[in-house]
């Protein structure tokens, strides 16, 4: 991708910088999984398979960890800056029948509470929690979490920050483990 813009990379410019900024997203992209990508996912019809999870070294990675983590009895925060990501994961979830929630900026406001009491009730059979990670902002307390999975981090480290706050708050009763994804290369 950024052999095939090279003249942008060179050049400078108002119009250039939003091309480039483009190019950045088509490399998150990559990164993240290539079912971001129009026609990369075998289909129509599109089944839910191992496929899912080998298409990607992140998402390969995302499912060891999940079945230690479920096994140990761990609850889940699972945060994305991009919610067709998290349609992915959310598939993921179902392939591999983890109970989830999920909450982004289209989650009506009703729905958001009933799901963040749903995740945080004493036995909750909830393992996993996806939010957008601007959604998933201030004003969440899920404390029931353990974990937080910085799947695909914000453009702003800040508001990663506040995204693990979502697990450290008061109520909190065992120490919150925080894993950030990154992909070299």
């Amino acid at each position: 991708l950024l052999m095939k813009e090279l003249d942008i990379l060179n050049s400078r410019g108002a119009k250039n910088k939003v091309r480039l900024l483009n190019i950045v997203m088509q490399l998150r992209k990559c990164a993240n999984h290539p079912y971001l990508f129009d026609g990369a996912e075998p289909g129509p019809p599109f089944e839910e398979g191992e496929h899912l999870v080998q298409a990607s070294g992140k998402l390969q990675v995302l499912d060891k960890l999940l079945k230690k983590l479920q096994v140990s009895g761990s609850r889940v925060l699972i945060f994305s800056q991009m919610t067709r990501l998290l349609d992915i994961l959310e598939d993921y979830c179902l392939y591999r029948k983890f109970d989830y929630c999920r909450l982004d900026g289209n989650t009506d406001g009703n729905d958001r509470d009933d799901q963040i009491e749903a995740f945080n009730q004493p036995n909750s059979s909830k393992f996993v929690f996806l939010l957008s990670t601007r959604a998933g902002g201030l004003g969440i307390n899920l404390a029931t979490a353990d974990t937080v999975i910085l799947y695909d981090s914000d453009w702003n480290p800040q508001v990663d920050l506040q995204a693990q706050d979502r697990a450290h708050r008061i109520g909190q009763k065992k120490p919150v483990q925080i894993y950030r994804f990154v992909t070299e290369g």
